[in-house]
């Protein structure tokens, strides 16, 4: 629903002067869902920070991003979700190397569409904000399958902390027949 509001929300604005903070907004999603970077993350990645690389491990396009966050320098390589968004931030910014990719403030439109879309707020009455797609990047891995120790080091975080505020998505890869295993009774012969 939040790529189909965004997207929308750029189509509509392409006739009026806010029409490049709405593609830029476009374009940070899907970044930021499709690479789990922390929006501080994304405020400090200069261009000259991601590569476009052939990953010989997947056979896929993807991004290889430097990222300068409060823990120091870390390391992320994206989904390819994250290739084409990217490319029209270059194509659409004609950047310099150290130009800032997300140089503007989006909270107050991405909170607007939100709203706009009633996903302001989880089912649990917790704020969503752009935090937010860090946590759909790493519950998305995680349901597919992803080892957990790859997503945390490719999210700059522990294991633990996944497990704490994210383990809530998986129960339903938890597999009940390996759990459930009985062994078996010796008759007693009667």
């Amino acid at each position: 629903m939040l790529y189909t509001a965004t997207r929308e929300n750029a189509r509509r604005a392409e006739v009026r002067p806010w029409r490049h903070t709405a593609a830029q907004l476009h374009d940070m999603v899907l970044f930021m869902t499709n690479t789990g970077i922390r929006p501080d993350e994304a405020n400090r990645l200069e261009y000259r920070d991601v590569e476009i690389v052939r990953d010989e491990e997947s056979d896929q396009t993807i991004l290889e991003i430097v990222v300068r966050g409060k823990r120091g320098v870390g390391y992320c390589k994206s989904m390819t979700g994250a290739v084409l968004p990217f490319q029209r931030l270059v194509e659409r910014n004609n950047p310099a190397p150290t130009d800032l990719i997300f140089p503007q403030d989006h909270k107050k439109q991405f909170n607007r569409i939100l709203d706009e879309i009633g996903l302001k707020f989880d089912r649990e009455g917790n704020r969503r904000t752009l935090y937010s797609l860090r946590h759909s990047y790493i519950s998305f891995r995680l349901l597919e399958g992803a080892d957990i120790y790859q997503v945390a080091k490719n999210c700059r975080t522990s294991v633990e902390m996944i497990e704490k505020h994210y383990a809530v998505h998986l129960k339903n890869n938890i597999d009940a027949a390996a759990i459930n295993v009985r062994k078996k009774r010796k008759s007693s012969g009667v």
